[in-house]
């Protein structure tokens, strides 16, 4: 028996354990970088399985907590799956959720792409600020222990407990401490409610999915996360690829939602963005740190240009954005971090050598595309790391020394610290040359789309 064929076999029997009858037809869905989903079917009933990953964990609360939230959802009318049975790892071995399985796309660039969906996309504006309205009138007493964390302390703890650092990061971590707005009520909040976490038919919204970091929290959550440019997926529209951001809170609003001004929407966008940049580096800690190895998650890691860039143009729409290209020419650099981060060029080749060295061909078909884009993905990023020289590295250095910081994480400290706060004009700059530079490694594709 084959290691696949060995976990195929020990989760089909723990999920007969659980469920009181055998189970068949098991496959390890592609996608989700942070819990393992399955497809099977039990007697007549097709069935999907998430489960966290051997030795990792979620980000909030227990699988009893997010079915609880489901349960809440579905009792108050909306489109969500059936829980079956949860279970906190004692028969599953590791913390697992069983759903009745819906059927719709969940790939957001089919969604926002395929012809067979544009009845969807005109509608799904409309029901997506519908579901969250919706959503938001369920009282917090409805799931006793949802957490309820302060939005930059959960920022400030995260970012703690990597091993990386961004001055962009913390010069908008420093914004969002200058600007809070007064909070707007106490809601149940989905946590990830965008694109991608949704099942779409052609005529819409089916079902929304993947409810791990539900919490307590403002009412402008849900909506500002929808429209960070990461889940707009190349598509132009800012409101989750489908519209502008004033028509969703005018939507939201008509649906019963409270105002939310756009002072605090703007904000909120800010903290989102960031949220999901210390999220790339988190995911990319896991693989780092050796817990959960995965050139997925390496690759993940490479995405946090991406949304220095995107906190840039929040923060500094009108600074001195220069012109990304792909970097190109002279020899490879040397591989300590420095201005690219980590994963360093040799830990993602690391990386893509053990998957491309591993147990390919006992995979599924499924998770053998999806894990060969992604390899391919990362070693484009080395080649054109490897090709962009010492003149980017260089840059960066210049730059530091007319800030008076020896190094990136000098810089971090002090911006943290508060010694920048007077020196906008000199730091930003800098800020936009040095993530220019990086995403021209990463990405550069992504500073042509508009935002």
């Amino acid at each position: 028996m084959s290691g696949l064929q060995a976990v195929e076999a020990d989760v089909s029997a723990r999920l007969a354990l659980v469920l009181g009858c055998p189970v068949e037809g098991l496959e390890r869905l592609s996608g989700g970088a942070s819990r393992e989903t399955w497809a099977f079917r039990a007697g007549e009933r097709a069935l999907i399985l998430r489960r966290d990953p051997p030795g990792r964990s979620g980000d909030f609360g227990s699988m009893g907590l997010e079915a609880a939230v489901i349960r809440a959802a579905a009792a108050a009318g909306l489109a969500v799956p059936e829980v079956v049975a949860v279970d906190d790892g004692e028969r599953l071995g590791t913390a697992g959720l069983v759903m009745a399985r819906v059927e719709g796309e969940t790939v957001a660039r089919r969604i926002l792409r395929d012809q067979g969906f544009a009845g969807a996309r005109a509608a799904l504006k409309a029901q997506l600020a519908g579901f969250t309205a919706e959503l938001h009138r369920i009282g917090p007493a409805a799931v006793p222990g949802l957490p309820e964390p302060d939005p930059l302390d959960y920022l400030d703890e995260m970012y703690g407990e990597v091993d990386d650092v961004s001055p962009t990061f913390d010069t908008a971590l420093r914004w969002l401490a200058r600007n809070r707005p007064v909070r707007r009520g106490r809601v149940v909040v989905h946590g990830d409610l965008r694109l991608g976490n949704v099942i779409v038919g052609p005529d819409g919204l089916r079902a929304v999915i993947d409810w791990e970091l539900a919490h307590v929290g403002d009412p402008a959550e849900d909506l500002a996360w929808a429209c960070v440019k990461a889940w707009r997926f190349g598509a132009a529209p800012e409101a989750a690829g489908v519209g502008t951001i004033d028509e969703l809170l005018s939507a939201y609003e008509a649906a019963g939602g409270p105002p939310i001004d756009r002072a605090t929407f703007d904000w909120w966008l800010v903290e989102k963005t960031l949220q999901w940049g210390i999220m790339c580096m988190k995911q990319a800690a896991a693989h780092l740190g050796g817990g959960s190895r995965s050139v997925e998650l390496a690759a993940i890691g490479r995405r946090v240009a991406e949304e220095e860039w995107d906190l840039l143009e929040l923060l500094a729409p009108d600074g001195p954005r220069p012109v990304v290209d792909p970097a190109g020419g002279g020899p490879a650099p040397a591989a300590a971090p420095g201005l690219y981060g980590r994963p360093t060029a040799g830990e993602l080749l690391e990386a893509a050598e053990e998957y491309l060295l591993g147990p390919v061909s006992e995979s599924t078909a499924g998770q053998v595309r999806f894990h060969a884009r992604v390899t391919a993905n990362v070693l484009r990023i080395v080649g054109r790391q490897l090709r962009a020289g010492e003149a980017a590295e260089a840059r960066a250095q210049q730059g530091l020394a007319a800030l008076g910081a020896p190094s990136f994480p000098d810089l971090s400290a002090a911006i943290r610290a508060g010694r920048y706060d007077d020196r906008e004009a000199e730091l930003f700059p800098f800020l936009w040359s040095s993530v220019a530079d990086r995403l021209a490694v990463a990405n550069p594709r992504h500073a042509g789309e508009e935002s």
